[in-house]
Order: structure tokens, then sequence, then C-alpha cells
């Protein structure tokens, strides 16, 4: 699979890239033909993954309305696509209400969410994951490209892991692919998932590190790379007051003193 430009958003309906408040579209709330347009939109191509006369049915999980509007804009166009995007969150809650009432064939899930992660969605929906009438499935689609989030949602009963600079074309065969319940990853990603799976040995409990949330680590991990607040607020679409929020908590949880100390704990844990 290539990793190539993703979806992005491009309506005007959004006023910032962190909205905590959305609300979730029910599964009574079907679009058909979104009114975005731009390069993606106008891409006519059938993808491969959507044969003619076949759909799925997707629900779309993320915390970025931005991106939810991209992604409805660039696979959402039923008639050519073959997807048909039948309910839409932003946090676990919403997520769980959503997937449960609307019953989709695919998810398409973030791993970092308010409420608990990725991995809380899949926890509480495991009763659907594994109906054998209608089971639903998940397809991780992230920004982040850490082993720790792609073994834990893994573990956690998803089909597969995308990164979000996933073309459109490749995003829809992949979505086809979960339904028919194949495994799908991201080329680099499935090695992450053959090491872990491959050990005899289960991985140490890191007690310290089940203290942080998802988007905790996350902003962990960029700040022991060397990112300034200004660039983690921008590659995680938050406010540089949240990032800073996030590092005071990480900080307090781990009973850390600045960012040099944080820096050596993430590099002794190689989450660098």
């Amino acid at each position: 699979m290539s990793d190539a430009n993703g979806p992005t958003g491009r309506t005007a309906g959004p006023t910032g890239p962190e909205e905590p408040s959305d609300t979730a579209t029910g599964a009574g709330a079907v679009t058909g033909s979104p009114g975005a347009s731009g390069p993606a939109a106008a891409d006519t191509a059938v993808p491969s993954g959507a044969p003619t006369g076949r759909q799925v049915r997707v629900v779309l999980v993320d915390d970025h309305r931005m991106f939810r509007t991209g992604v409805q804009a660039e696979i959402g166009q039923t008639e050519r696509t073959g997807v048909q995007v039948v309910g839409e969150a932003a946090d676990v809650d919403q997520a769980v209400t959503v997937i449960t009432a609307a019953r989709p064939e695919v998810v398409l899930l973030d791993v970092h969410l308010p409420g608990g992660g990725g991995v809380e969605v899949l926890r509480r929906c495991a009763p659907l994951m594994g109906d054998a009438e209608q089971p639903v499935r998940f397809l991780a689609l992230s920004v982040s490209d850490a082993a720790e989030d792609v073994i834990g949602v893994i573990r956690g009963g998803a089909r597969g892991y995308v990164t979000k600079t996933i073309t459109g074309t490749d995003l829809v065969d992949s979505i086809f692919r979960v339904q028919e319940g194949d495994a799908v990853f991201s080329p680099r990603l499935a090695g992450f998932v053959l090491d872990a799976f491959a050990s005899t040995d289960a991985p140490p409990v890191d007690e310290d590190l089940d203290r942080l949330t998802q988007r905790e680590r996350e902003v962990l991990r960029l700040i022991a790379r060397g990112y300034a607040y200004k660039e983690i607020a921008k590659q995680l679409f938050i406010s540089v007051k949240t990032v800073e929020s996030h590092v005071s908590a990480v900080l307090r949880k781990l009973q850390l003193s600045n960012r040099h100390e944080l820096t050596r704990w993430a590099t002794a844990r190689r989450l660098v």
C-alpha cells in the first residue's frame, strides 16, 4: 500500500481544528454526495477496492472535524467509491453510541481520542466485533506511527492500521479489504505487528506509561524528539495551551521536573 498524500479537510464549517464539544452524527444522518471541491474530490477513477454495485457502510471516528470532513469528501461519494458514511463521532462515548446504533461494517478509528483513546472504543465494542452474523470491523487511521499505538489497537481487535498519509484510493481499498476480513497495514507498520506477535515473551507492563492517556503519550514522544510546543501543536492540530496542559499532566503523573528529565525517561523506554 502506498503512503502518499492523504485526505484533508476542505469545508468552511469548522471554526478550528480542535473541537472537544463536537457532536456525533447518528446512524440516520447519512451523507450523500459531499459538497467539498478540490483535487481529491475531482478524482473520478473507481478505486480497485470498490467493485461496481458493491457498498460498505462506514463510521468515521476522529476528534478533528476538519479531518472527518476531508475523509467524507474523499471517500464518501457512494456512487463512485462504494463507501457509504453512516455516522461520525469525535470521542469515545460518541463513538460507542454511534457504532452501536449504526452497526457499520467498518469503523475508521483514530488512535487518540478524548475519553480513553481508540483502545477504549475497541474494548467497549468487543461484543459487536464478535457478532458472527454482522461483525463490526475496525481499521485504525492515525497520524501516529508509533509501535505501541499500532500494537495496542491490534491487540484490542482492530483488523488493520494505516497512517493519515494514505491516499483516498488506497483507503477505500483498505476499507473493502477489512470488510472482507483481511488484515491491512501501511508497509512500515506491518513489521511492528509481526515482531510483537512473533515474540514468545509478553512485553512487560509499564505502570508509569499506563498512567498516560494516548494523547499524553503522543505529546511525550514529540517532546522527547526535541519538538517545540508550537511544532507539536501544529502536528497534532491542537493549541499551544493544550500542549502545555498535556506536558504538565505528563510531568505530574511521572513525577518529573522538566522536559529534560522527560526526554531521558522516554529515551530509556525507547519511546522516541
